[in-house]
Parts: structure tokens; sequence; C-alpha cells
């Protein structure tokens, strides 16, 4: 594959400092838990440390819950599970709520955990976005709290630590693969297409999850999806994708929400709308709280991270949607709810290139997606996104099959010309583009369109052979990779 030939390390570190660890202390007043923060962005400007809320918690043990989820699926591989993972939350203050957010080792599930207005008490929530320490003695401790402890949040430094401390005191290397930064940008346009299935009451959501559990655990391993429908007040499993369907692609990914499950009042699933394939979709899962909710988004298969979707690739594809994401990304202001209408009253675009814009500023990290309230958010990753596109092999070696002079386009025909003289041919359909290559042969579209639909996409957009100085260095480096049907 290109990627492992132009660029073998995909793998990097990042150094993530805070003041001191993360810790829960008791006081007179009950228990204090500070949080402490790295190096994040703020609205005025980055910030090393930045302080998102300081006040109490209304419900003490399912917010410790539902954080220990959260940090859960950080410290986890799913695929290749003998592999241990070690990726700090995020956390975003939104002025009216935070959220901690965490990906999986191995890039196949998302979490986060939302805690709104009704569970924060006696304190205004900051804006901003960065990493959040959750050590392995602070989740010892967040498990031992009790339903009737008082638990006061600290999220960022002491005000006394902001003064008389000189630089960070805890450091830590980062693991972060290219797929899993990949991966925020995947899943959030994945989710903007999700609508709700199912609703189920606390009992039957307990009971469906431990049974699920338990068939999860022995299921794990087997071959291909598995799938859930409505029955009655709760969800049956069967076999295949019949009407009404939600697809659960190894079920013991849902082990993090065994956390919460006591403190359930209700669980709510989402999925793709519309015809069911065969091959299994993604969907989410939301374990609703006391004052919070807490989300994991599956891929749709344990082997299979969110980074392969191509869900941004068209978004990433266009120049329109780059300069219509930087007059957008002006007027974001960490809102909780990102409005696409109000969006475009402000900026004079169309709904249509706001949402594309959105889509471009996921893929460095800068929205995400809630489908409880089927609205982007605004944060900010504390890391190089600027790595999802440089990495994406099919972008890549789209714009090296432009730069190169390989296509040509004659009405609804493209051609795609690789570099052993194999010709692809690329039809437009309504907009919609086959390819008669192997990898839109194995996926119809299922991921996301292949390099040479790309190609083709970027040509009819008006990009020209050598025509910008990303296309002329990616064909110097991925020309080798170019032929046949590889990614």
């Amino acid at each position: 594959m290109v990627a492992s030939t132009v660029f073998p390390m995909t793998r990097s570190s990042q150094a993530v400092a805070y003041r001191r660890p993360s810790v829960l202390r008791s006081a007179a007043d009950g228990r204090r838990l500070g949080l402490e923060t790295s190096r994040g962005a703020t609205p005025t400007g980055v910030e090393d440390h930045p302080r998102f809320f300081t006040g109490f918690l209304t419900s003490p043990q399912e917010a410790a819950a539902g954080l220990l989820a959260v940090a859960d699926v950080a410290a986890a591989r799913y695929y290749q599970p003998q592999l241990r993972a070690s990726l700090d939350p995020v956390v975003t203050g939104n002025g009216d709520r935070l959220r901690f957010e965490s990906f999986s080792g191995c890039g196949g599930v998302y979490a986060r955990l939302d805690v709104l207005g009704p569970g924060l008490e006696g304190g205004e929530v900051g804006h901003g976005t960065t990493n959040v320490d959750v050590n392995n003695p602070l989740r010892d401790a967040l498990s031992r709290i009790g339903t009737d402890d008082p638990l006061h949040l600290r999220v960022g430094p002491e005000e006394l630590a902001v003064t008389t401390l000189d630089g960070p005191v805890v450091e830590k290397k980062v693991p972060l693969p290219d797929r899993w930064l990949r991966g925020f940008a995947e899943a959030q346009v994945i989710a903007a297409g999700f609508e709700q299935r199912a609703e189920l009451p606390a009992a039957e959501a307990v009971r469906f999850l431990r049974s699920l559990h338990r068939a999860g655990t022995a299921r794990r391993g087997a071959a291909g999806p598995g799938w859930v429908v409505p029955a009655g007040r709760g969800l049956r499993p069967t076999t295949r994708p019949v009407p009404g369907a939600v697809c659960l692609p190894g079920p013991e990914r849902l082990a993090a929400l065994q956390r919460v499950l006591r403190h359930a009042t209700a669980l709510r699933v989402y999925g793709p709308p519309g015809a069911l394939a065969a091959a299994g979709t993604a969907a989410a899962w939301e374990v609703v709280l006391p004052g919070m909710r807490l989300t994991l988004t599956l891929s749709p298969d344990t082997a299979r991270g969110f980074s392969g979707e191509g869900g941004v690739l068209d978004a990433l594809a266009t120049d329109e949607a780059g300069e219509d994401a930087e007059l957008i990304a002006v007027l974001l202001a960490w809102e909780p709810r990102v409005d696409v209408a109000d969006l475009a009253a402000s900026s004079g675009l169309t709904p249509e290139r706001v949402r594309a814009a959105l889509v471009r500023l996921g893929t460095s990290g800068r929205v995400g997606y809630d489908t409880a309230e089927a609205a982007y958010f605004h944060r900010e990753l504390p890391y190089d996104a600027g790595r999802v596109e440089r990495h994406n092999p099919r972008l890549r070696s789209a714009r090296a099959l432009v730069a190169a002079g390989a296509v040509t386009v004659d009405g609804a025909v493209g051609t795609v010309t690789a570099e052993d003289g194999h010709a692809h041919r690329v039809r437009d359909a309504a907009g919609v583009l086959s390819c008669s290559c192997l990898w839109w042969a194995k996926y119809r579209g299922g991921r996301g369109p292949c390099k040479h639909a790309l190609a083709v996409r970027m040509v009819r957009r008006g990009a020209a052979p050598g025509g910008d100085t990303a296309g002329r260095e990616a064909a110097g480096q991925d020309m080798a990779g170019i032929g046949g049907g590889a990614r």
C-alpha cells in the first residue's frame, strides 16, 4: 500500500504536560476531584493549562462511572486486544456543558460523556479544549465513590498553581496513530447521517445490555456483523439485516457501558436510515444518565476502524470547502450546538456549503457531532490534526494522479491512466461516481470514493495538472502506488 511505502512512520508521540497528576481528595465538605489539563485552545488563544470549571457534580457516582467508561475506551484495543493503548481523554468546555471524549487505540470505538447543565452546579463552564489526565490511581479512587458523597469538580489547575508553580511537573508521551486522528474526523461525518432507531426504558436497557454482554463474550471472534431489531419495549438479536434492524458489530465493544448500567434511565440507539447493508454499518449507543449522556459509536466491523471509511474525502478534495471552512471557523465560538441555518445567514453561504465546510473542519478536529441533539458542536483537538489530510493515502494518490496529468474527462466519463498504462473508467450518474477499479468493485462506494473517482472530481472542479505544490509533491512520492485497485 502507498501509505506504508511513502510514510512508514504512521505513529508518533506527543508530549502532554500537566502541572500535577489528577487526584481525588477527601475534604471536610466532601470529596474534591481535580482533573488536570494540558496545553489547549481557548477563546483567548492557546493556554498551557486552561481552567474550564469549578463547582459540584449533582450526580457524583454517575459522573465518576461515566468518566471511567470514557477512560476505559481510551485505554482499550478491541481489535488485537493484546496491545495496550494509552490515550488521554479530551475535555471541551462548551459554556453550558463539559464533554469528555476518547477513541480506542484500534480506532473502532468513539466514546463521549456529555455532562449537561443539570449535572453541574455552583460554577460557570468555560470554553476550550485540551487533554485531561486520567491516571490509574485516579481510576481506582473514582471506582470507590459512593452515592452519598458530595463531589466538588475542578477541571483545570487550582488558582494557587497558576501563580506559584514554574512549569509542568508531570509529562506523558501519548502515542498518536494517524488512523486514530483520522477516526475523529470520520466518526463525526458518519454520525451526522444517523437517526434515532430505538429507545428503551431503564429496566429494558439494563436487561438487554447485560444479556448482550454475555452473548458478545461468547460470540467474540465470530465472522460478520450482528444485528438487533426493536421488539416491544426492548431489542432482540437477529442474524441478518431485516427491516428495522440496527447493526451491532462486535457487541463486546459496548463493554464500557457496563460501568453506568445501574444508573441508566434510558438507552437510545442511532443508525443510518434507509436500506440496510449486509456488510454492516456504524451505529451509536447512548445511555441516558441523570444530568448527562454517555455515547459509544462503533465502526462497521471490529477489525475496521473509522479511519478508512472515506466520508471526509470529498470535502478534503475541494478548494471551495477549504475556503468556506476558513470563513466558518471564524464564526465558531465553542457553541454546544452549531446551527447550520445561523451560520449560513452569518456567512452568506448556502446551508449545503456550510455543511461541507463543517465536514472540512471536522477533519482537523474542530467540530464534532452530537447524535442526541442532531447538531454539530465546536471543539479544537489538541493535536497536529493536519496529519489527517497529509497521511490519507487515497487523497494523496488522487492528487498525484491529477498532478501527473493522468486524468481526462469526456462528458459523464472520466479516464484515469495509471503508471503501468492501465486505464480506469469513472462514470457519473446523477452526481454519484462509480469506477471500474477493484476498490470500487469491492466496496461499491460503501467506504467513500476511490482515488480514481477523487481525481476525476478534482479535475471537474478545476484542478490542473501540476497546478499545486501539494499535488506535485504527492506525484513524486506516490506514483509507485497508483496502479491497480489499491486505495
